[in-house]
């Protein structure tokens, strides 16, 4: 018990520590893209959406290299994208003066775009168990993601970055670009990232004991514990957003942050180990709950162009069904996710 209690303190500091180093990392960000005149829809998908993603992205580097479990990564960022799209545009909604607005930008280029992502990810893992399959086991199909897989998704995200560049063009900026001080706020930015390394080292190291402790695999504890804590940087952004009746940039950060989060983050992890081996078996269902999350959320966008009160509190029934869903999973009340035990995973 007192080794439980301990690990669950640290996950708790880890989170506060993630939370304040994304605060100035938002901070940053901002004073950042009005120095650099970039229009609100690009502030919220790349440049606020790409800072706030920071976490996942130090979660999947961090588990492959230092802990071998690229599979707690992959849960991590999952469960993050899960939390982002059915989570954050709730409470934004809930805390917005009347519901929260979307345009046909948003429907029509930044959700798309983003259902694209889930269908290349989940592309990039049916290659892998097609043509690298590892030592498969009964019920459980296994591959290996290698560098030039994960440069398929990192590809895509370039042509995202390209077509957010043409939003720039014709964009006018309202604010003098020269009441912002870019050294201090690159500095800040820099040392948020630092901050924000240790407080996802912390979360990691949580969810590989408690995988530990409770002979379940770190994937089932990334895909709840790790990826609610990396998701605080998204919340605060779209939140504050929502209460300041900029919901266009509170949804676009949810958006924006679930294709980096897809397309850059997870690939990292294979980029800077080489090689890394995925459960599809596992991975696939998980991919089908976040497709399910993904067009929920975008008919709720599109009818009307907003997310109004109750489609808010029917986002968060479904996530709350999905956390009930991983807790019999973790604890083996059902077994509807093949998997292994956790001394036989291969995290690369």
């Amino acid at each position: 018990m007192t080794t439980i209690l301990i690990w669950t303190a640290v996950a708790v500091v880890a989170t506060a520590i993630v939370w304040r180093g994304s605060t100035m990392l938002e901070t940053a960000s901002e004073r950042l893209s009005v120095y650099y005149e970039l229009p609100d829809i690009v502030q919220g998908a790349v440049v606020v959406a790409v800072g706030s993603s920071f976490p996942e992205l130090s979660t999947t580097v961090l588990s492959t290299l230092i802990h071998g479990e690229f599979e707690l990564g992959v849960s991590a960022i999952v469960g993050s994208a899960l939390f982002n799209i059915l989570v954050i545009p709730a409470i934004a909604g809930l805390v917005a003066e009347d519901a929260l607005e979307s345009n046909r930008d948003l429907v029509y280029k930044e959700a798309q775009f983003y259902m694209i992502s889930v269908a290349v990810l989940m592309l990039t893992f049916s290659f892998a168990a097609i043509y690298n399959p590892v030592s498969p086991e009964l019920a459980v199909i296994k591959g290996e993601i290698t560098r030039p897989l994960a440069i398929i998704p990192v590809a895509l995200y370039v042509l995202y970055v390209f077509v957010q560049y043409q939003d720039t063009m014709d964009y006018e900026p309202e604010v003098d670009e020269h009441s912002v001080q870019v050294g201090r706020e690159w500095l800040r930015l820099i040392g948020s990232l630092v901050i924000i390394v240790v407080g996802v080292e912390g979360l990691v190291r949580a969810a590989v004991n408690f995988g530990d402790y409770f002979n379940t695999e770190p994937f089932l504890w990334g895909i709840t514990v790790v990826a609610a804590g990396t998701s605080i940087p998204d919340a605060i952004v779209s939140i504050n957003a929502a209460r300041a009746g900029n919901a266009i940039t509170s949804v676009a950060n949810v958006l924006g942050s679930n294709i980096f989060d897809l397309l850059v983050c997870i690939p990292a992890g294979v980029l800077v180990a080489g090689a890394a081996t995925i459960n599809y078996s596992v991975a696939s269902p998980m991919m089908g709950a976040l497709t399910f999350a993904t067009i929920v959320l975008f008919l709720m966008l599109r009818t009307h162009m907003l997310v109004s009160r109750l489609e808010a509190w029917g986002l968060l029934v479904v996530y709350l069904v999905f956390v009930a869903w991983m807790g019999v999973e973790t604890f083996g009340v059902i077994d509807l996710l093949p998997h292994l035990p956790p001394e036989t995973v291969v995290g690369h």
